[in-house]
């Protein structure tokens, strides 16, 4: 499914697994008791390699990724189905299942195939019910709600992030950093209520991230995948949110520090904050053509280097498509022609 056929679907259809999710029931138990034995060790070495395709997919981007993660998740959904182990040990395979599920939609979803992303991400919520575990299913509705915003789906994506932020109670600031950054990003891009309004919702949300961050861990730590939400990956996505309701000063303070923060492995997010700096510069009341054009120059180096992203070619494009009344100038025609390339290699 292409993104076009995705955004005819956005409605209840994207929104319904939101609802299930937070009405029912919990799963009592989940032991199986005929098949091969599992050794805890082994689940203890899967958590390893999980968070090991991670850290790969903070560097390469979702086109590499995918087929990675995918074999990995079949092998962990055959101990599911053939091995024998007790409810708490069979709450931590659903749990890893659901956490290689979540990457892998969003490998599908950074490399543009948008239908398999939710395939992934509904099988992840329900991996997640099974385990247990309300701060992944809220993680994973993040990611829903995120995709939905890209595809223009802007009231959907609101109540996605916002059942997220309703499904988790528990005590990790950075979990709560991150459903409330994905519900100030829904927040800025629904275009079905006023502008006033859009604004008000999205800097009381990015308020809520800055302060769930600065919230002392809980006694049992943070969830490990949630370590990518840090200081600089709040200042990018509230400089989105800030460039979506057109306040560009702030925008730019904000992606500026989340340049300045990241760590270097980070090479993806770094592309995707360089566009949406350049983004500042030409959407401002007098654009920037020179700013703009060294910080698109920027990102298109890392994507043509070691980074596959569809998602982050995406907004290079829009840029690339906003610069067009620019085109007779002979540097921006130079960018153009080099995105262009990039699109159809």
């Amino acid at each position: 499914m292409d993104r076009r056929s995705f955004v005819a679907l956005v409605g209840t259809a994207i929104t319904s697994p939101a609802h299930e999710w937070l009405i029912a029931h919990p799963i009592t138990r989940l032991a199986q008791a005929t098949g091969t034995a599992i050794p805890a060790g082994v689940v203890d070495h899967l958590d390893g390699i999980t968070d090991h395709l991670r850290r790969m997919d903070d560097q390469v981007g979702g086109g590499p990724m995918l087929r990675l993660v995918h074999e990995q998740l079949r092998y962990v959904t055959t101990l599911l189905r053939n091995g024998r182990y007790d409810d708490s040990l069979g709450r931590r395979l659903h749990a890893v299942a659901a956490e290689l599920l979540r990457l892998a939609g969003f490998a599908a979803f950074d490399s543009g195939r948008h239908g398999l992303a939710q395939w992934y991400w509904d099988a992840g919520l329900r991996a997640a019910h099974a385990a247990g575990d309300s701060a992944l299913g809220a993680n994973i509705l993040g990611f829903k709600s995120c995709q939905a915003k890209d595809a223009g789906g802007g009231r959907e994506a609101v109540v996605l992030a916002n059942s997220a932020r309703l499904g988790y109670s528990g005590a990790s600031g950075q979990v709560t950093a991150i459903l409330a950054l994905r519900a100030a990003e829904a927040a800025a891009n629904d275009r079905t209520t006023t502008s006033g309004h859009r604004a008000s919702q999205t800097r009381h949300a990015i308020d809520d991230a800055f302060n769930a961050l600065d919230d002392p861990p809980p006694a049992t730590g943070h969830p490990a995948w949630a370590y990518w939400m840090d200081p600089a990956q709040a200042h990018a996505q509230a400089g989105y949110c800030y460039l979506r309701i057109g306040e560009h000063a702030k925008a730019r303070t904000e992606l500026r520090a989340a340049l300045r923060l990241q760590d270097k492995e980070y090479s993806r997010e770094g592309a995707l904050r360089h566009v949406l700096l350049a983004t500042t510069y030409l959407q401002q009341t007098q654009p920037d053509l020179e700013h703009t054009l060294a910080h698109a120059h920027q990102a298109a180096d890392a994507l043509t280097g070691h980074v596959d992203s569809a998602r982050c070619r995406g907004h290079l494009d829009r840029l690339a498509k906003d610069l067009q009344p620019y085109r007779r100038t002979t540097k921006v025609q130079e960018l153009l022609d080099r995105s262009r390339a990039m699109s159809n290699p």
